[in-house]
């Protein structure tokens, strides 16, 4: 059996800011079969992750092409693969049966096929929504929090400053900070966002970026003592700010560096004095480093929901032809927490 599988892919390489025009839905034909012994998975797809870091890729060049494989560059023409959940439809692999809901590396597609069965992983447990398992009990959760405690090493009473706090990403690493007993700012691009940390994610405060015409004096407004952690998902000017007003021995946790991602003249120049003589730690990570902590990730995540000691905040658009609007979007700061597109219904 075969089926006409639509996906997303690119015209061109994007240097700058992407635009909708930038891709087009394209249609080829895929079997549903898998050959006996190549543990092979086809899934069906139903929710996929929409992430900035996915500019990078389509850039003719980045030096995150060549850091990691999961970076890889993607040419014009190409399925995009992305983290997503779907349903087997079928299988050559002992570990999943037809049926079976399954979170990893899928794509921006309505059937992705993977092969050996590699990056996969069943989803044993119908206890949250699916669209979780993309988000706050996926990667970005364990971005969230093997940054904040494996690289930033909290501890109680510390204070914490995060940007593009409402994110995917911020708004996690806010929430474990507040139940790890620090005083957390979160800044974010409007009021309904910075009310969003405030009212409903128990931030202790939170501001608006757009409002502050000195980022430095902003921060210093916020952390009269200073600030010990700043995770950083923006860099750019934001990233000078937080430098100039942390304390002796603070740590930035380098997760992301969106405003780099547009415009090339845009690089982060924090004081470098600043870094030697408050001997500031600077690192950058990926979800990939902390794999190793992903059980402990999801069961103390899970028991955190189960009680409604932390949120999921989810910003879903519906199909696959809204894949590019949402990808663009992300760079105008319209999502509201995890980005997702829902590609098909789960009974479909």
């Amino acid at each position: 059996m075969g089926v006409s599988n639509k996906f997303v892919t690119i015209k061109h390489n994007i240097d700058g800011a992407p635009a909708e025009s930038d891709f087009e839905l394209r249609t080829a034909d895929l079997s549903l079969a898998v050959l006996n012994g190549s543990n092979d998975v086809i899934v069906k797809n139903l929710y996929v992750s929409i992430d900035p870091y996915q500019l990078n890729r389509m850039k003719k060049q980045s030096a995150s092409q060549t850091a990691i494989n999961f970076s890889t560059r993607v040419a014009p023409g190409d399925a995009i693969d992305a983290y997503g959940v779907g349903r087997v439809v079928e299988s050559d692999h002992p570990e999943f049966a037809t049926d079976d809901y399954v979170v990893g590396l899928l794509g921006w597609e309505e059937y992705s096929v993977v092969k050996g069965g590699i990056m996969l992983r069943k989803i044993g447990s119908m206890e949250f929504p699916l669209s979780f398992h993309a988000g706050i009990l996926g990667l970005s959760g364990l971005t969230a929090y093997g940054g904040f405690f494996n690289v930033s090493k909290p501890k109680k009473g510390e204070k914490v400053f995060v940007s593009a706090a409402s994110g995917s990403v911020g708004n996690l690493v806010g929430q474990f900070a507040k139940l790890h007993g620090c005083y957390v700012v979160g800044c974010a691009g409007s009021r309904a966002k910075v009310e969003l940390l405030k009212d409903q994610l128990g931030f202790d405060y939170a501001f608006n970026y757009k409002d502050e015409v000195d980022l430095k004096a902003a921060l210093k407004r916020y952390f009269p003592d200073g600030i010990d952690i700043y995770f950083d998902n923006v860099g750019g000017e934001m990233l000078e700010a937080a430098v100039a007003n942390m304390n002796t021995f603070g740590r930035v946790a380098l997760c992301g560096v969106i405003s780099e991602y547009t415009d090339t003249r845009r690089r982060a120049v924090p004081d470098m004095l600043d870094v030697v003589y408050k001997r500031i730690s600077i690192n950058g990570f990926l979800a990939a480093d902390h794999m190793h902590l992903f059980s402990d990730f999801i069961s103390i995540t899970s028991d955190h929901l189960r009680h409604k000691r932390m949120h999921a905040v989810e910003d879903i658009s519906q199909g696959l032809v809204s894949v590019p609007g949402a990808f663009v979007g992300i760079f105008r700061g319209d999502n509201v927490g995890k980005k997702l597109v829902q590609v098909a219904q789960t009974c479909d």
